[in-house]
Order: structure tokens, then sequence, then C-alpha cells
């Protein structure tokens, strides 16, 4: 049995091998429809979400299987003080598979220490979520064609944002890529992801907090928003969350291959405007959530088809 915490449980082989997996699902969607017929996930979600929650249980219908769980910690037994260790030893009985999102650092990992069940974290506080970064890694692999030889730009909350943590630390083991970091001073990525991720491993980077200047060499910007959740001070919310907003203008200025990513949800930091503009991929790469997580249910419950073991 394995869970998975962190994408960097998982080898550059067994990433490619997870997005191969989901290319032939987007390329032949019945051949899987019912390959997890009889098995339950359950979605354990102590904070809210739209996007991962509806895509993990899309992902499981479309395998045939079942979903059950909850979306928020009041709608469980947290609300009375329920530990995450019994939520799951009770849970493990009732599913074969679990994908869980909580507010705090670590508590999936709890969960798998207690678990008989594979246990995935869709997103834990500030930390990890690793199938987001899965999903980032196909979109870019499916749409640009590759994942090495590219420059990517990532705006907005690279301080807070976990989904800008995970994919640098994925996107660093594959060859000559570098990074444009953009943001405020206020809110540039952790000491920690620059010196143990960038630095030591020799990576091309710079930090600059002018998005326009910097457009026209990006192969990939990633775009996030400034999150309300993750400030401590509201007026410094309100102070930054304007700061860097992408829109019809400035795409004039991106490479015409360039492709416009983004976690979702969007607040304003990428105008309506850019919707239209055939660069923009935030809508396709939320389609692509579905597929890369039919992939690892699949390959987490060993169900995958024998060509693939």
């Amino acid at each position: 049995m394995r869970h998975l915490m962190n994408a960097l449980d998982l080898s550059v082989s067994e990433i490619n091998n997870l997005i191969a997996l989901a290319e032939t699902i987007i390329e032949e969607p019945t051949r899987y429809s019912e390959i997890c017929k009889g098995k339950k996930l359950a979605t354990c979600f102590y904070e809210p979400s739209t996007r991962t929650r509806l895509s993990f249980e899309s992902a499981m219908l479309n395998l045939g299987g079942q979903v059950l769980g909850f979306s928020s910690a009041d709608s469980s037994s947290a609300s009375k003080g329920e530990s995450v260790s019994d939520t799951i030893r009770v849970i493990s009985s009732y599913a074969d598979i679990c994908a869980m999102r909580h507010p705090k650092e670590g508590a999936p990992l709890v969960a798998s220490m207690h678990s008989s069940i594979p246990v995935i974290n869709a997103g834990d506080g500030g930390h990890n979520h690793p199938t987001q970064t899965l999903t980032d890694l196909l979109t870019i692999k499916n749409m640009k064609g590759h994942l090495d030889n590219l420059t990517i730009g990532m705006c907005g909350d690279l301080k807070f944002g976990r989904t800008v943590h995970s994919l640098i630390e994925a996107m660093v083991r594959y060859s000559n890529v570098k990074f444009v970091l953009i943001s405020p001073d206020e809110l540039k990525i952790p000491d920690y992801l620059r010196k143990d991720t960038l630095d030591s491993n020799g990576i091309d980077y710079k930090e600059v907090n002018i998005l326009e200047d910097v457009l026209p060499e990006l192969d990939i910007l990633y775009m996030t928003r400034v999150q309300r959740e993750r400030f401590f001070n509201e007026e410094d919310y309100i102070r930054l969350k304007d700061s860097f907003i992408l829109d019809k203008r400035k795409m004039k200025l991106a490479p015409e291959d360039m492709l416009v990513l983004h976690p979702l949800p969007r607040v304003n930091e990428i105008s309506t405007d850019v919707d239209d503009d055939p660069r923009a991929a935030y809508f396709k790469q939320a389609q692509y959530g579905v597929y890369i997580r039919m992939a690892l249910i699949m390959t987490l419950l060993e169900v995958i088809p024998e060509c693939w073991k």
C-alpha cells in the first residue's frame, strides 16, 4: 500500500508514467470506465474546495467507482473534537482510498500513519498540494509537448502559495528549466525554497516585481491569487491583493505560444478579457485535473491495466 503526501514522493519516471497513463485516458476515456467498479473513494475535506474535491469525485465516478465523504470540518465529527487519526481509522473500514484536504500542515501525513487504505494529500495548509502539481505537469506536457527546456514565470503570492512551492520542487528535476519569480517583496518565495531547492540544485532563476518586463521571455506564466485566508493582517491583504493583474493589454507583450496557467479560483488577478485568448489554459488545466487523478487512483489501487504494470 502506498500514499501520496508530496509530489516528491514520486520519482521522475513514476510521474512520467502517470502522465502517459493520463494521456491515454484523454484519448480513450471509455477504456477505463469500469476499472474501479466496486471501489469507493472517501473525500475528507476539512476546508472548502470546488475543483479539487469535485475532480476527485468525477475521477472516481469516471472509473466506475463510488464516492462518499464530507466537504467541511463542520459537517464531520471534527466539529465534535474527533482527531484525524480516529477519523481515518473509521474511514478505512468504509472506503478503499481517501483524498484528504486539511488546513493544518501535516494532517494528511498523520492520517496516512494510521490508515489501512491509501491516503492522498489533497492540500494541507500552505505546505503541499501534490495532485495540483501533477495536474500542472500534465497540462504543460500535453500542451507544450515537453517538461524540459522551459522558462516558467511564477506570479503573485509566492510566499504562501502551496501550488507554487510544489510545482517548483517538481520542475527542478527536469533539465534546463528556468524560473522568473514575480511578486511583491512581502510575498517572495520562502527562504527554504530558495536555498534548499533552487540554489542547492543550481537552478537558474531571478526575482522581479514588474510583470510586464519579463513577459516576453516566458514559456509558461503561472498566476496565483493573493489568498486572504493566508494573511494574519487584513490591512496587508487589502494593500497587496491587486499587486499583479494580467489583462489583455499585458498579454500583447507575451510570446504567441506562452501558456497562462492558474490553479484557481481566481479573484481578479486574471482579467476576464484574457479568457478568450488561446494562450489561456487555466480552464483546460482544471479539466486535466480529472484525468491525472484518474491515473493516480488507478495506480494507488493497483488496478491499472496489465500493459501499464
